[in-house]
């Protein structure tokens, strides 16, 4: 199952309206998470961005009750930007244009019944510059705070300490999340040191095989699903920390356009 139909008492799902109405208006986040459906290399399933966002914004909710924090999870978002992993089959994306679109009319139903902060938790790098956009868009026209967190970017020198500098699509990193949460969507037998192509400076890359021959980067079979459930413990402190930082700046209010501070 591509995303987890078993509610918890912090999913949006799990709630009727009017217990919904209670809960927004409580929640210091509402949460959104967003994957991918696009290919991971000969050994895992096109669908390891959105689990990860699953199961991994499902610890980082339940962990934020230990910090008197309270979350409303939405549904997580299976679809995201993954036009440069086309070229191989099961692969779907939304446009870029799209998908900002998507996230800020979520985030705008959200504002309108009340929510004061939208907490995106991303794992899907493609996903990263329609977020943006879509975030600034969402705190300018719908007077709602957003905080974008790209978890990767979070557990990434603890990664890199481990497995090296190149961990990323569809190697230790994933095939670990995959193994700690999911091991039988993991093919095994196929698990197996992933070629590169070419390794570019400042060039962008117009495919994602064009880098990568078997779809993948790093060594999968060097992945360790224990370590894996440290990183994931300490990324969610590591992100719970950031969130009460933010949380504890000060805040000036919201601007209008006339009133908006020089940029320059």
């Amino acid at each position: 199952m591509t995303v987890e139909l078993d509610y918890e008492e912090y999913d949006l799902g799990n709630l009727t309206w009017e217990e919904a109405d209670v809960a927004i208006d409580e929640a210091d986040f509402m949460v959104l998470p967003t994957g991918a459906i696009e290919q991971h290399s000969l050994h895992l399933p096109v669908s390891v961005d959105t689990l990860r966002a699953e199961n991994l914004s499902r610890v980082l909710v339940q962990a934020a009750t230990d910090r008197d924090l309270s979350m409303i999870r939405l549904p997580t978002l299976p679809f995201g930007y993954s036009e440069h992993h086309m070229t191989r089959s099961g692969t779907l994306t939304l446009m870029p244009d799209t998908y900002q679109k998507v996230v800020e009319e979520l985030g705008a139903s959200v504002a309108q019944h009340g929510a004061k902060r939208l907490l995106i938790v991303n794992c899907h790098g493609g996903n990263n510059a329609p977020l943006k956009l879509a975030g600034d868009r969402l705190q300018r026209d719908h007077n709602i705070e957003v905080y974008l967190v790209n978890w990767t970017s979070f557990a990434r020198e603890q990664l890199e300490t481990r497995f090296g500098p190149d961990w990323s699509h569809a190697g230790e990193h994933e095939t670990s999340v995959t193994e700690l949460y999911h091991p039988d969507l993991v093919r095994t037998e196929k698990k197996e040191k992933q070629q590169r192509k070419a390794k570019f400076n400042v060039r962008q890359y117009t495919w994602y095989t064009d880098l990568a021959v078997q779809g993948g980067r790093g060594d999968p079979r060097k992945s360790d699903p224990e370590f894996m459930e440290e990183v994931v413990a300490d990324t969610t402190d590591r992100i719970l920390d950031a969130l009460e930082e933010d949380l504890a700046q000060p805040v000036d209010g919201v601007h209008t356009l006339e009133q908006a501070p020089n940029s320059n």
